[in-house]
């Protein structure tokens, strides 16, 4: 089964309006050849949201939304308001909103049926804790995250899954490449015992501290469907050095 990849890089709470110099410049090298293989995608602040989505080759999405349609949430964004302001993705459940934030699965798996409501993709979020690879506790707690974080009607044309080692997110440490085809390989049973078939095609993106250098590695290995970026995607030439893994396979 030939699932087409998604790289995805989520610039956090960094950028400005200058910056959409780097991202037309990301945009630029999702050229043709680039094109045919993966999907490409840029996840930037909320403000920058409708300024990058001027720039139609490539999809732009939002870091995160609130479940409700509209009302008196101060602060946060509809995943509506996602959709008019040109985004086509959202991701949900981010190590950091479940940590920083106390967002639960089940809060997780409303912001998805928000996003699908709103017709826009959501990119659901899980991962584990230093403390719990510690103790042995990965493939359970993954598992138990991508099974309350996915509603029902999850499928491979709404959903995708980023997996992402908490300890890993941007501190330069990643797993070693069995331990991220462990990981993977047990999200895709467990998707495809739920799922049947099209759960075969839900793209697993791996996360947490994905660079060039490490790129070719990651990205080769069974059932990763992509990537999900954080810091090297700041840069154009580093986001596309990941990307560009593509064009050898």
């Amino acid at each position: 089964m030939t699932v087409r990849p998604l790289v995805a890089g989520n610039w956090k709470m960094n950028g400005a309006l200058e910056s959409f110099e780097e991202f037309s410049k990301i945009a630029a090298g999702y050229d043709a050849a680039l094109a045919e293989k993966i999907d490409m995608l840029v996840c930037p602040p909320a403000v920058l949201l409708a300024k990058f989505a001027e720039v139609k080759n490539i999809a732009v999405g939002a870091q995160n939304c609130h479940s409700a349609v509209s009302g008196a949430f101060t602060g946060d964004i509809s995943a509506e308001m996602v959709a008019d302001a040109g985004g086509t993705y959202v991701l949900v459940g981010h190590s950091e909103r479940r940590e920083g934030y106390g967002e639960t699965d089940a809060d997780v798996a409303a912001k998805a049926e928000a996003a699908w409501r709103a017709g826009i993709i959501a990119v659901v979020c899980i991962g584990e804790s230093l403390e719990q690879r510690e103790a042995g506790e990965t493939i359970a707690v993954v598992t138990e995250q991508v099974t309350k974080s996915l509603p029902d009607a999850s499928n491979s044309e709404n959903t995708v899954v980023a997996y992402e080692p908490i300890w890993a997110i941007g501190t330069g440490k990643t797993p070693t490449a069995d331990d991220v085809a462990e990981v993977h390989a047990a999200l895709r049973k467990s998707l495809e015992e739920r799922f049947g078939e099209d759960g075969s095609k839900i793209r697993l993106l791996y996360g947490g501290s994905v660079k060039p250098s490490n790129a070719a590695e990651l990205l080769a290995l069974p059932n990763v469907n992509g990537a999900l970026v954080g810091g090297a995607s700041l840069k154009a030439a580093d986001f596309l050095g990941i990307a560009e893994v593509y064009k050898n396979f």
